[in-house]
């Protein structure tokens, strides 16, 4: 059996990250991803555009998460980060799902990284306290892959709960944020759409003045308040949404549609997920039914894609060294340990219904995310990266989102390869060190304020 230096669990975008860092670090890497590609949340659930790279005007997500855009836009598959025009966030980056996929094996490649693909997670494989790998079942059955480290980057801590890290879920009833399927439409006459909100720009959540609206400044609609309002007074939706809210993708005449809602669910439950999949789907039809007779510019739209799986905004999260909070979010902290920034605010979606609670940081402002959070407070010889940290319910309702993943997955592959290389735990890896060399490989901490927490 082949021995990895690093074992990556899980092929989403953190980690891919994590796989291409650790493997450009020197490890010799093993990437393995229940589906046939790669992207996770990102293709699978094909959840776009990203937010954000930015706080104010200062990008404040480098690294491999902006390599990734530069190389999208390179091949046609994304305009780079563009003005939020629903005014959620400072910009949002459109992409095209495919062009990812396609994108993300090349990144491998040219990085060295094995792949293993249509495997799942089955147990970790332990020796004491150490996590030495991890048992998959294949089409050729059983296989099981040791490592000198392994990331959990599975989004649900599957390696993290096996190995019996202790895990939270959801508030303090347990409720996780309702699931989304999200799905695109084409022939879409996006002019049309723009002359309708020139007309009536009370209809839309935005700053962009009447003259502004246009096709090419619609990057984001959130509201069409009157239209959704009379749908649901007339029983032609049933979609427990408050509005309407969509995204131009790359192409000009198609959207990302980012409004089914599946709610009161356990995404760690078979039943509950078979549940929100049919229910979702039933939805993206009433959704197109109100799109084609109701939204000037859609009376043509067809379905171009629904996602593979449906979207998790939250399910399982470890307990770590440091539990980030809501407080540390908001009040923007900083940490001698940081490995990433991100300006997202506090965004949680009603988990039994419609409505969106919000809380914003101070305008220009960052928030840090330690090390600390990437190591479960037990197990050796384990890192974990992206949705799965050790945060509260609310702090995960910012970290969640694919920029500031994609930057943990480079944090959690360098410390890994680090950690190998110099036969060092994990938990005690010089933190300096690896911030010398996260910032070396292009993620922005360098603004990182005194540390204070």
């Amino acid at each position: 059996m082949h021995e990895y230096d690093v074992l990556v669990v899980g092929g989403g975008n953190a980690g891919c990250a994590a796989a291409i860092a650790a493997a450009r670090t020197g490890a010799d890497v093993l990437l393995v991803e229940r589906y046939g590609f790669l992207g996770g949340t990102a293709t699978a659930s094909m959840v776009g555009p990203w937010m954000t790279f930015h706080a104010g005007e200062d990008r404040i997500v480098g690294g491999i998460a902006q390599e990734i855009v530069e190389r999208l836009v390179a091949l046609g598959g994304s305009p780079g980060h563009v003005h939020d025009a629903s005014d959620y966030v400072p910009t949002i980056t459109p992409f095209d799902p495919e062009i990812h996929k396609a994108l993300l094996f090349d990144l491998m490649r040219e990085s060295g990284v094995g792949l293993l693909l249509h495997a799942w997670f089955l147990d970790a494989e332990l020796d004491g306290a150490r996590v030495a790998g991890a048992t998959f079942a294949t089409v050729g059955g059983a296989r099981a892959i040791r490592a000198a480290r392994t990331i959990d980057a599975t989004a649900d801590a599957y390696v993290a709960a096996a190995a019996g890290v202790p895990t939270q879920q959801g508030d303090a009833r347990g409720r996780v944020q309702p699931a989304s399927l999200m799905f695109r439409l084409s022939h879409v006459d996006r002019e049309a759409l723009a002359s309708y909100l020139r007309r009536r720009p009370e209809q839309m959540r935005s700053s962009l003045k009447t003259h502004e609206r246009t096709a090419e400044s619609l990057s984001a609609v959130a509201g069409l308040y009157e239209l959704w309002d009379a749908a649901r007074a007339r029983g032609e939706v049933s979609v427990p949404r408050e509005l309407v809210s969509f995204f131009a993708t790359p192409y000009a005449d198609e959207v990302t549609v980012n409004m089914t809602r599946v709610t009161n669910i356990d995404p760690l439950d078979p039943d509950d997920l078979t549940r929100a999949e049919v229910e979702a789907r039933g939805q993206v039809m009433e959704l197109l039914a109100f799109f084609r007779a109701r939204v000037p510019g859609f009376a043509q739209a067809r379905i171009a894609a629904t996602a593979t799986q449906i979207g998790i905004r939250e399910s399982r999260r470890i307990v770590g060294e440091y539990t980030l909070t809501a407080a540390d979010v908001l009040e923007a902290r900083a940490f001698p340990d940081a490995v990433a920034r991100s300006a997202y605010p506090i965004d949680i979606h009603n988990p039994a219904g419609t409505g969106t609670a919000t809380q914003r940081l101070a305008p220009g402002t960052a928030y840090e995310i330690p090390y600390r959070c990437l190591v479960p407070l037990i197990a050796e010889d384990l890192l974990v990266a992206g949705r799965c940290i050790s945060t509260t319910h609310e702090a995960l309702a910012s970290t969640r989102l694919t920029p500031t993943v994609m930057t943990l997955g480079q944090a959690a592959g360098t410390a890994a390869a680090m950690s190998a290389a110099t036969d060092v735990s994990p938990r005690r890896l010089d933190t300096e060190r690896l911030r010398e060399r996260l910032i070396a490989d292009g993620v922005d901490l360098r603004r990182s304020a005194a540390a204070h927490a």
